[in-house]
């Protein structure tokens, strides 16, 4: 611990970020580091707790708590107080495969079980790892890891995001020869094409994949399983085969109207959006353009801000993001208690953007729509939507009910949704013959195994749609499971 009384001399301070109206101009990321002298100070809030709940990582109430790969939070706290960057990164990647991704787009439930956060705002324990990692790169820290020995094991991960990403590596670390199939024609998964270049920038992906690739590990890209090839040529040419294909199955409204032109899944448009940025910088036009077009997205969560985001970047007319629940209090209420994951209102960087840029919050809460009209051609035209109430039925269960003369029609050109995801898409689990359950892989948590010998699965594909950091916790305890597999026993941590 540096500095006993840090946390009750230091306040809390919030992370840097480009102002709202500039960052329009661009697709860069949004957010911006702090100065090494004030991570210091930040590190020095660390309490040194008894116990630290910031990387208990489990579920509680269906929210995750603490952090799930378990990061060593207080030991490189301490060590970037006391401004020992590279002794901070080596205890950051002893758990962490990734600290680039998570410091930029994970939620921070350790933020929530932070045990300062009980009276206090909590350590800014996201800002520090990111800050550790970015430092790393740039002092030339991150250096390939080539493995000394092979074990002549051969290992197919299918899937390149953040699941299949950690199982590679760890597999690769223990020197077996990995191959990661990834259909798109980039390597990343959701972390390339579904989420936007002002959270992630991509060649923060790259750098990574790249350096991967260094370690030793082949990237095949734009083959799809079952069709370029065949699930029997995998299990006949690889000892083990991972799925890491996530929950790519997105939840579709069903809706009068839904079949109007200018109704797109969400997904669709972030995909097509960053993919046309990365290859042309939109000039080859293959991407759908919100551009003077009032535009409205259907569901409350991150997809649906990343939506928003875009759709300012690309100069719409207007936006707005339709969610079912209530607006969030401002502060904890009795059923949200530390240290489950904070369930407040706060002002994510999408609509802060939209605030600067048309004076308002866009998100809409408590409603319901209740139908799609088109024009005469077909082309969307309107919503209709009312307003909801949510009640407390007999049984305690939350209900939602209709609020009479609420009823309102919102002109739009564009609509997104963003109601979440049923699960892995099921050509790929079928060709392997892998039986499913609540329509995931069927694989019990722990030993990752499915129905068929030798074939594994790890993250949403198995979980369901879930945060980057479980992601990884999966890729890392499947890539054990298949290390002993192989071996009899397992090296890896």
């Amino acid at each position: 611990m540096g500095k006993p009384t840090g946390f009750m001399e230091i306040k809390r301070e919030k992370g840097k970020e480009r102002d709202p109206l500039k960052r329009l101009g661009d697709w860069k990321e949004y957010a911006a580091p702090l100065s090494d002298e004030a991570l210091s100070r930040q590190g020095a809030r660390c309490m040194d707790c008894g116990t630290p709940f910031c990387h208990m990582g489990m579920d509680i109430n269906a929210f995750t708590s603490g952090c799930p790969i378990y990061n060593l939070i207080p030991e490189w706290n301490d060590l970037v107080y006391k401004g020992r960057w590279k002794e901070a990164l080596e205890r950051l990647m002893k758990t962490n495969n990734f600290p680039e991704f998570t410091g930029r787009v994970c939620p921070a439930p350790c933020e929530g079980s932070c045990t300062l956060a009980i009276s206090d705002p909590a350590v800014s324990i996201k800002n520090i790892e990111r800050a550790i990692i970015d430092k790393g790169f740039e002092n030339g820290w991150i250096t390939p890891r080539i493995p000394e020995k092979r074990t002549g094991k051969k290992i197919a991960v299918i899937g390149s995001g953040p699941a299949g990403l950690a199982s590679a590596d760890q597999l690769n670390q223990a020197g077996h020869s990995v191959t990661v199939y990834e259909r798109a024609d980039r390597a990343g998964g959701l972390l390339t094409y579904g989420i936007p270049n002002m959270k992630l920038d991509k060649e923060v992906v790259e750098r990574r994949v790249r350096l991967l690739t260094q370690e030793g590990i082949d990237f095949i890209t734009n083959t799809e399983v079952g069709k370029d090839i065949t699930a029997e040529e995998l299990k006949e040419q690889y000892d083990a085969v991972i799925l890491c294909t996530g929950a790519q199955k997105q939840r579709d409204l069903v809706l009068e109207g839904r079949e109007a032109k200018g109704v797109h899944f969400a997904m669709d448009y972030l995909t097509t959006s960053t993919k046309s940025l990365l290859d042309s910088n939109f000039k080859d036009g293959q991407f759908i353009d919100a551009e003077g077009k009032d535009v409205i997205v259907i569901g409350g969560g991150d997809t649906g801000a990343d939506c928003v985001a875009t759709a300012l970047r690309q100069k719409c007319r207007s936006v707005v993001q339709f969610g079912k629940h209530p607006q969030l209090p401002a502060e904890r209420t009795a059923d949200n208690m530390w240290p489950e994951y904070p369930h407040v209102f706060n002002l994510e960087y999408a609509y802060e953007e939209a605030q600067a840029k048309f004076g308002d919050d866009p998100r809409e809460y408590s409603i319901q729509t209740k139908k799609i009209v088109a024009d005469e051609q077909g082309n969307l035209k309107e919503l209709h939507t009312v307003q909801m109430e949510k009640v407390k039925g007999e049984n305690g269960q939350y209900i939602f009910t209709e609020i009479p003369g609420t009823e309102k029609v919102w002109p739009a050109q564009l609509v997104f949704i963003a109601i979440g995801f049923e699960g892995p898409e099921h050509p790929v689990l079928s060709a392997f013959g892998v039986e499913t359950k609540n329509r995931r892989v069927d694989a019990a948590y722990g030993n990752y195994k499915t129905n068929v010998e030798g074939v594994f699965a790890a993250g949403d594909a198995r979980r369901g749609q879930s945060l980057i950091v479980w992601a990884i916790h999966e890729g890392r305890e499947v890539a054990k499971q298949v290390d002993s597999h192989l071996m009899g026993a397992t090296v890896l941590p």
